[in-house]
């Protein structure tokens, strides 16, 4: 027995390296060949319609031989469940779920929050290789056969965005630059973005007055075409287009090492180093883990099971072990279960409790919810009392069987399992849990919780929480209030608003703000709490009403915490929470505030947060944080992130949706920044604040989409489809007023965590313009540890050979930067280089990189790479003609510029420079 406790260890253990590994807990599997148990979702708000879950099906058995072809028979749709709201009509062919949920869909159907945005896209946190969080299309995408116009077949489309969500490749087209200068057999010419290089066709813009569009020929801006030129493929090529370029035609595949546009400016190059798709898809574990079939077609047809949801039935199965009389845990474990049932279990869901020691004890058989005073019913069944031993297997039985005795199945049901304390017997439910098909969600608190506790959640999908100890119960009360329903339906859902702990000296004042925007204001919930006697305190509305300590609720069980619940609608705007600490000594004094969305039919602002080891060099924790309306994202905000371990000092960082540093995507709502102070192995627990004020905060359209094609030339006529939809800045813009949200996770660290290994994070925006005669390079700073503290110095190097400058920096020519001095990680740069004494050949392009170095001789990795051209065409030429009379049908798209020098910001970031002759010797000046 101990040799099988020691084998489940080190594989528990090895799971723990890489928390998730896809972050949001995917349960897809490859089965020779085959991808099994892809989760496709529908959202709660979508009508019922049988033709979404026929169309959706249809989509996938299409997508399933374009994806055996397009991986040369490698790669196939087995087996798919789609999950059905529970708002729709039960029918006899509707399963039960077991584990899987909307949360954690694979493919999830819903509307955008933007009327008319239709663009099937796929959600991506991280960066090359790195699996997305899912695919998202739309009901009128799925039912709208029209749409084919302009996306191309939806099987095709479908294996677009798998490419994206399973092995972390990007898109091969650039709607910010849809054209870029390149060199071919020594002239440099004007070349569409596209994958393969050298697809032909015609540009053409589209000049529209209201519905009306009148098709023209792009002029020039003196630098490349005018903004909002399109460009429109000839139908018929003699090369096949990459599908992670245009999905459009039949004939697409994935670009592979020879076919690869290394050039084009496009994100695919950017993050993915210049690397092809397919050499992407090559390395990745499927691609491993599987080998060519030797058959036409799939070797089986996808098959469907269609499952719903159910009422939400949840067990708390709580340890009231011995250790949990230690450091107030069972006060603050009453406290903190205590809000989850009064505030954020939701209204019809089961809730039954279990508590454990040596063994386990019903403290109150599952109940639903229906009412004020079944909650509190519920509340006062929580355990005040703690001694013995730890048997959390004892407990798990118990939890499983209270949802059987009233559901007579376990099949899609809850329990969330908090524990303090070491069980050597934790193995022996392991397969019980397994088979249940319920979720079990974890809180280990304090730091001596089992270890094997996180395989619970592992198994079964569930989230994985950790709580520090504390003098309030504030990491317990986060940790409980991420615990919601994971069904898609928002309205009812608790949103954690605030959650603030300040230590307050005898006599000081704690003034907190908290605001209520207008998504929130139902069921809204303020509480207060102390570690040592109550405070002097009240609370102020907006319109100033105030609240005295006499209007808020204090549980006798509990007499540490006051809770005020708000009637109706709470007021918009700032909530004013003022304390005043009257105990002879300090204290800790904890304000939190909870709310549900103020409209059922408009979606709150929310926050994910998660950390994750990254897919790339030195395994980095990556902590990100999605801010987001419905699935728009909220750009603009302050997001802050807070990282606590037991026996370290907190850490906190500002996250930043800047491109730069672990950030893969500027403006995306997904903020994100490097964890660089590991304190050695353990449990890591995550809260995120994201914070905006009084601003009109832009949404964004996501990015990593299918590729909407505007037309098509087809034996010289030309074909344009509808424009694709313009949002306007009344459309893009809301003005939310303040919001504050609250988001919390965790992360179990099993290997190193020495900051000191690692170097400065690679540079990914480097940019380039020219001023007159001289180049500027500009460029996000690196820090000295990732995207924390600053580099030593720069290695700036430049090449006429893409690619050389790649893979052989070292060998590249040098250009003298001693005299720059790095700044601080998040600052931009500026470095002017002023050549002299070299002579300017037209069509000529030199391309430049950088490289970081921290004080112990650590280097980054090579940047992107920025682009700089010298185009100086000797004869303006005259582009293709809208009607196709102009002799260049089988031409690549060549565009001569107005005789001046040209800049042409090409980013991968491959962006706006100036020739320099590679082997002579640049000046160089440094902005200050």
């Amino acid at each position: 027995q101990e040799q099988v406790m020691r084998l489940i260890r080190s594989s528990i253990f090895l799971l723990s390296f890489q928390l998730l590994h896809v972050a949001k807990g995917s349960m897809v599997w490859l089965n020779k060949n085959g991808y099994e148990d892809l989760v496709v979702a529908i959202n709660p708000q979508v009508p019922e319609d049988a033709n979404i879950i026929l169309n959706t099906m249809d989509m996938i058995k299409s997508a399933s031989n374009y994806l055996f072809e397009m991986t040369k028979h490698r790669f196939f749709f087995k087996s798919v469940k789609i999950i059905i709201p529970k708002t729709w009509k039960k029918k006899t062919n509707y399963s039960r779920l077991k584990t899987e949920s909307y949360d954690k869909a694979d493919v999830i159907i819903a509307d955008s929050y933007i009327k008319h945005a239709d663009d099937p896209y796929t959600l991506q946190y991280g960066g090359c290789k790195e699996k997305g969080q899912y695919i998202h299309f739309t009901p009128n995408f799925i039912l709208n056969d029209n749409l084919t116009e302009v996306y191309g077949e939806k099987g095709r489309v479908f294996v677009h965005e798998w490419a994206h969500y399973r092995w972390g490749v990007f898109d091969e087209y650039s709607s910010d630059m849809p054209f870029y200068v390149s060199r071919n057999s020594g002239e440099a010419s004007v070349e569409a973005t596209s994958c393969p290089a050298g697809v032909t066709g015609t540009p053409i813009f589209q000049d529209c007055n209201r519905d009306k569009c009148e098709p023209r020929r792009c002029r020039y801006d003196g630098q490349l075409y005018e903004k909002g030129c399109l460009f429109i493929p000839d139908i018929q090529q003699n090369i096949s287009w990459s599908v992670m370029y245009s999905q459009y035609t039949p004939s697409v595949e994935f670009c592979d090492k020879n076919t690869h546009n290394s050039k084009a400016p496009n994100m695919q190059n950017k993050i993915c180093n210049h690397k092809s798709t397919w050499e992407v898809i090559m390395e990745s574990d499927d691609f491993y883990n599987s080998a060519v079939v030797n058959t036409s077609a799939p070797p089986s047809e996808t098959t469907f099971r269609l499952l719903q949801t159910q009422d939400r039935a949840v067990t708390l199965v709580l340890d009231v072990s011995g250790s949990m009389s230690m450091h107030n845990r069972i006060r603050h474990l009453r406290s903190a279960a205590g809000v989850f049932l009064l505030h954020v279990i939701e209204i019809g869901s089961w809730v039954g409790i279990v508590t454990f020691d040596s063994d386990a004890s019903e403290r109150t058989p599952l109940q639903q919810i229906t009412s004020e005073a079944a909650r509190q019913k519920l509340v006062q069944c929580l355990p005040t009392i703690a001694n013995g031993q730890t048997n959390i297997c004892a407990g798990i039985h118990k939890g499983l069987k209270l949802i059987a005795d009233k559901m007579n199945t376990t099949y899609g049901s809850e329990i969330v399992l908090l524990t303090d304390g070491e069980d050597p017997g934790i193995a022996a439910c392991l397969d019980l849990v397994k088979q249940s098909g319920a979720k079990i969600h974890t809180i280990a608190l304090g730091p001596l919780a089992a270890k094997e506790l996180e395989e619970f959640s592992k198994l079964t999908g569930g989230l994985i929480l950790y709580s520090v100890d504390g003098v309030v119960p504030s990491k317990l009360i986060e940790a409980f209030s991420a615990i919601t329903s994971g069904s898609g339906d928002i309205s009812e859902q608790s949103i954690q608003l605030e959650s603030k702990e300040l230590v307050v000296q005898h006599s000081e004042w704690m003034n907190t703000t908290v605001p209520v925007d207008k998504t929130v204001g139902n069921d809204t919930v303020f509480s207060i709490a102390w570690s040592l006697s109550q405070p002097f305190f009240f609370l102020r509305d907006p319109k100033g009403k105030e609240y005295g300590s006499s209007d808020f609720t204090i549980d006798d069980s509990n007499p540490n915490t006051a809770r005020l619940s708000i009637s109706g609608t709470a007021e918009v705007g700032d909530w004013q929470f003022c304390i005043k600490n009257i105990h002879t000594a300090a204290q800790a004094i904890l304000v939190t505030a909870a709310s549900r969305p103020a409209h059922s039919d408009i979606p709150p602002v929310s926050i994910t947060a998660q950390m994750n080891r990254a897919n790339r060099a030195f395994n980095p924790v990556v902590v990100y944080a999605e801010v987001s309306q419905g699935f728009v994202p909220v750009l603009g905000a302050t997001v802050i992130a807070t990282i606590e371990k037991d026996g370290a000092a907190a850490v906190t960082l500002e996250l930043l949706d800047n491109g730069a540093g672990a950030d893969t995507m500027k403006n995306d709502g997904i903020y994100s920044r490097y964890f660089t102070s590991l304190q050695g192995t353990g449990r890591y627990s995550l809260k995120v604040n994201a914070h905006g004020r009084n601003t009109t905060t832009r949404l964004s359209l996501k990015q990593n989409g299918a590729f909407y094609i505007a037309g098509y030339r087809e034996n010289g006529k030309i074909y344009m489809n509808a424009p694709r939809r313009k949002f306007s800045d009344k459309e893009i813009q809301v003005n939310l007023g303040s919001f504050n949200r609250i988001s919390t996770s965790s992360l179990v660290v099993n290997t190193g965590g020495d900051s000191s290994i690692y170097p400065p994070c690679k540079i990914t925006d480097l940019h380039a313009r020219l001023e007159n005669k001289t180049i500027v390079l500009s460029w996000t700073a690196p820090g000295g540890d990732f995207d924390n503290g600053k580099a030593d110095h720069y290695i700036i190097k430049s090449s006429e050979n893409l690619l050389d400058l790649r893979n052989h920096f070292d060998r590249a020519t040098s250009v003298n930067c001693s005299n720059l001095i790095p700044k601080e990680a998040g600052r931009e740069e500026l470095f002017k280089i002023i050549p002299e004494n070299f002579i300017i050949e037209n069509d000529t392009i030199i391309y430049f990189a950088i490289r970081a170095v921290d004080d112990t001789s650590l280097i980054s990795e090579v940047s992107n790479i920025a682009q700089a051209t010298w185009f100086i065409p000797p004869k303006a030429f005259v582009p293709l003609d809208y009607d196709g009379n102009n002799n260049g049908a089988n031409s690549p798209v060549i565009v001569a510029i107005v005789s001046v020098c040209v800049v042409v910001v090409c980013t991968i970031v491959l962006t706006l420079c100036v020739l320099q002759k590679q082997k002579r010797r640049l000046d160089i000046e440094t902005m200050q």
